[in-house]
């Protein structure tokens, strides 16, 4: 951990970042001049102790803790290990967390658990800074393996499978994804059919595009899976099921009717065994069908406490959230990290100098250098907060304090929208921050690249984002067509989203749609307009509900269209749905920070926060500013300011930079990055310190001039 506490927090006049002290340069006679101070004027201050305890946020005690154990240079990656030896580390990793009781949170109390929920998320989350693979394969064996059985099983289900699934005595598999089909789960083609006579269930891969793939653990360790299979009694189909089935025997061998296959190398997460898998007549007991949603009878009866099928797949698939949960989380985490890292290399590393004849320019003080990282920066801190929330939601529903059908569709649809917002915000900064770094960056010790290439997948992790954005976009439009069916379509343009924040969701965990009829036609929006939160939320929001609007006005004639038509002209509007999704998803996030800036307790603190906040809305609008243009939202010179304010309080955070990193309270041992070890710091000193007593000695060549002609 950072310690914030005996750090001096630097004023805005201060650009260069605190650092380790630096060594004496070898062979310099003089001792190494410290960076010269800018000249900006004196600013607020931010106290970076009490902000580093708000971004640890609800569970912050679990979180702390958390990341004293992923500094242990027993759970971090050793770079350059082949996977064979990537992979064995990972399991031994593994049971290292059992050792300190540091998976079983979730769990039950009846099982030796803690019944809470929140708090394992966010002690999981933290696994992404020692090794993404370590947490990942943590998450497959005890948030998708075990958390199936607990979620979908009973308590026979608990008793019997939990105990050696929470001491790592069973590894185990999620096999739900198909070759043939991924994010359809609904669609997959391997089936469980009952025999009544034998009082079994008889579980067949049946074609190549049913096979179980990607499955973590499935490849070398697993020796048992939650096999996902359509589930076929008295000749009757009753949609997706999940079952315990036994894989390997105790020599490693699979066992009778199961075959595999290894993924072998992917494009990152190397430490994770994923591999394939296939059934030929497997049998399993009636008693391994996790059954909480829908049992089968020793005579071969269907009963299910849920009578509607669709309704019984989502409730189900709605138990295994928490896996969108954990990667909206470590996403966010590595963008943090990623921002740590390249911000502190940008305040110490030094290039070209053009503004002093003797010192070089530390990166950060470019405007291109500013503009790469700080609105990352505001984004990331928008998804710490947006996250938060998130995870207290989850909690809630999980817990059992807010488990209604509604709260269940609340979280969702949060997780949907948030998870891949997250995600494709994570490749990005970590891309961004690379080639910040520039060939530094590339190196395998600076972590950014291994960063990069592990967190690809999460992108297609737990539901491939377009389509969850797409889900997103349904619920959105039902939410409208419930609040407005029959409306005109041109009135229904005008409305927007209820602009109170306290009003935060409605029905579905979409923003409440409003009463209030905007004044759309007005333009005139000045730069002091444009820092009113009022402002901003009213331009986030209008576009979220004009979207809608537009699209479901031009889709509310597809009931009395044919499946074939209707599929058609839902697929001509699929990409503004999923724009549609993503604008609500942002104005989530949006709403998530102001409602956190507002618990800053020390003023200069939340000044610099509003700014950061500022930056964050404002780019939104800039981003999107064709949309804003092209529907009169903007006139052209007001979408210059918007710009032009950007910059102004890009530069005003510039100062603050470090501060806002070093509030993420991740320490050397967490980054593990040279560049952002004070290593550069020390490099540059010792530089200018040569060149200084170089000076002082008169004992510096003259630089040649060029002759006039």
């Amino acid at each position: 951990m950072v310690d914030t506490a005996s750090r001096t927090t630097k004023t805005a006049d201060e650009t260069a970042p605190a650092t380790v002290p630096a060594k004496p340069a070898r062979d310099a006679v003089a001792a190494p001049i410290p960076a010269p101070p800018a000249s900006t004027p004196e600013g607020p201050r931010i106290d970076v102790e009490s902000l580093g305890r708000q971004l640890l946020g609800t569970w912050a005690d679990i979180r702390a803790e958390a990341r004293v154990r992923v500094a242990d240079p027993a759970l971090q990656r050793i770079e350059g290990q082949s996977k064979e030896e990537h992979r064995e580390r990972v399991l031994g990793q593994l049971k290292i967390l059992v050792e300190h009781g540091a998976v079983h949170r979730a769990f039950p109390k009846s099982v030796g658990g803690h019944d809470d929920h929140g708090g394992n998320i966010a002690a999981f989350e933290e696994l992404v800074l020692a090794d993404p693979s370590l947490q990942i394969k943590s998450g497959v064996q005890w948030g998708l393996f075990g958390a199936a059985v607990l979620h979908l099983g009973t308590e026979f289900h608990h008793e019997t499978f939990l105990p050696d699934i929470m001491s790592l005595k069973v590894p185990g598999a999620f096999a739900m994804t198909e070759t043939g089909h991924g994010s359809d789960v609904a669609a997959i083609g391997t089936t469980a059919t009952y025999d009544e006579k034998k009082r079994q269930f008889v579980i067949d891969t049946p074609f190549r595009g049913a096979w179980k793939d990607y499955l973590g653990n499935a490849a070398v360790h697993g020796t048992a899976a939650v096999v996902f299979a359509q589930l076929v009694t008295k000749g009757v189909n009753h949609g997706v099921h999940a079952f315990y089935v036994p894989l390997r025997n105790a020599k490693g061998g699979f066992l009778k009717g199961i075959g595999g296959e290894d993924d072998g190398l992917k494009g990152g997460l190397n430490g994770i065994d994923n591999g394939r898998l296939h059934f030929t007549n497997v049998r399993v007991p009636r008693e391994n069908l996790l059954n909480r949603y829908g049992s089968v009878a020793e005579d071969g009866t269907y009963s299910s406490p849920i009578s509607s099928p669709g309704r019984r797949f989502f409730t189900m698939l709605g138990t295994l959230v928490q896996g969108r949960v954990s990667l909206d989380g470590a996403a966010t985490a590595a963008s943090a990290a990623a921002l740590a890292i390249a911000v502190t290399y940008g305040n110490q590393r030094r290039q070209f100098n053009a503004a002093s004849e003797t010192d070089e320019e530390v990166l950060l003080d470019y405007q291109r250098h500013q503009r790469r990282l700080l609105p990352k920066l505001a984004t990331t801190y928008a998804q710490i907060f947006a996250h938060d929330e998130f995870l207290v939601k989850f909690d809630a529903v999980f817990s059992g304090k807010a488990d209604t059908d509604d709260d269940r569709q609340d979280l969702e649809t949060i997780a949907a929208s948030l998870k891949p917002l997250s995600t494709w915000h994570a490749l990005e900064t970590l891309q961004e921050a690379r080639e910040a770094c520039g060939g530094s960056g590339f190196l395998a010790e600076n972590r950014l690249v291994g960063l990069r290439q592990d967190l690809d997948v999460y992108v297609t992790f737990e539901g491939d984002n377009n389509v969850l954005l797409q889900l997103v976009a349904k619920r959105l439009l039902t939410d409208y067509s419930k609040q407005f069916a029959g409306a005109d379509v041109g009135a229904m343009a005008r409305y927007v989203v209820t602009q109170t924040a306290e009003r935060a969701y409605h029905g579905t965990g979409l923003r409440r749609l409003g009463q209030n009829i905007a004044d759309l036609g007005s333009t005139a929006r000045s730069v002091s307009e444009l820092r009113d939160p009022d402002t901003q939320r009213s331009m986030l929001t209008d576009r979220v509900e004009t979207m809608v609007a537009e699209i479901a006005g031009r889709l509310r004639e597809a009931r009395k269209l044919s499946k074939a038509e209707g599929a058609a002209l839902f697929n001509r509007n699929q990409n503004e749905l999923i724009e549609a999704a993503r604008a609500h998803a942002e104005l989530l996030q949006w709403e998530a920070f102001t409602r956190g800036l507002a618990k800053v307790a020390d003023p200069d603190t939340k000044q610099v926060l509003t700014w950061v906040r500022d930056l964050f809305g404002l780019g939104l609008i800039e981003q999107h500013a064709a949309w804003y243009l092209m529907n009169g939202r903007l006139s052209p010179k007001r979408a210059q300011s918007v710009t032009a304010y950007i910059d102004r309080l890009i530069e005003r955070l510039r100062p603050h930079a470090q501060d806002l990193v070093d509030a993420f309270g991740y320490g050397p041992e967490h980054l593990r990055a040279k560049i952002a070890s004070g290593a550069e710091q020390e490099r540059q000193d010792e530089a200018r310190a040569y060149y200084a007593a170089k000076r002082a000695d008169g004992t510096l060549p003259t630089v040649e001039k060029s002759k006039k002609r």
